[in-house]
């Protein structure tokens, strides 16, 4: 039982692969002597980071976890993948090598959104859908974070104003009771944190899209 544990553990690893220009690779994230909590912040996108890595950083060392399987278009998803490695990049360049943030990725699987929402695609945008989506993504970083030893996992998620605050965040309690983590509940958009990615998209040159990010969210 304690092998096949061990086993199902290396494998999950074995799908982390990481940015290794001007990042952490795997082994210091799980390593390092830390000075601060460290954070694993899934990224819907670039532009939503912006404001909660301003927000978060001198409390936590971060490590962004892009997992979106809910872009369903993959030109889209590239797009959106180098604009956060994009973001990423330039802002580590402005802090000190103590406030820089890591990126993590695993492969891109659309397969993975389809199946969790499969019988729900005629639901409206903000529906049973988008709950199964959010559950997809933050279940996942999670179970990432509880696999490289971090201490806490948060989302972005909760920067747009056309994402439900109170189902992201029950979500995320009931993920860090599952897996014995702690989850930031916090409602990025207050403190004008909505207003503020925009302001620092615009600095930094990202590019914002204009839908959540599937073709259901497209259509409509």
């Amino acid at each position: 039982m304690k092998d096949t544990k061990e086993s199902n553990q290396a494998n999950g690893l074995e799908q982390i692969r990481m940015k290794e220009t001007s990042m952490l690779i795997l082994e210091d994230i799980v390593d390092i002597q830390k000075s601060r909590p460290t954070l694993l912040l899934h990224s819907c996108c670039g532009p939503c980071s912006t404001a909660v890595i301003e927000r978060l950083a001198g409390d936590y060392q971060i490590t962004v976890f892009f997992y979106n399987p809910n872009i369903t278009d993959k030109e889209e998803y590239d797009r959106r993948r180098q604009t956060q490695l994009d973001f990423i990049d330039h802002y580590n360049q402005r802090v000190d090598t103590e406030n820089k943030v890591s990126f993590l990725e695993i492969p891109f699987d659309v397969a993975e959104f389809y199946q969790v929402v499969k019988g729900l695609e005629s639901e409206p945008e903000g529906g049973r859908r988008c709950t199964q989506c959010f559950l997809l993504r933050m279940e996942k970083t999670a179970e990432i974070a509880k696999l490289t030893g971090l201490e806490a996992f948060a989302t972005t998620l909760t920067v747009s104003p056309h994402k439900d605050y109170e189902r992201i965040t029950k979500i995320g309690l009931d993920l860090a009771l599952k897996y014995g983590l702690r989850f930031l509940d916090m409602d990025f958009k207050k403190k004008a944190g909505y207003q503020r990615s925009i302001e620092l998209s615009k600095e930094y040159g990202l590019y914002r899209q204009n839908y959540c990010g599937c073709s259901f969210s497209e259509r409509e």
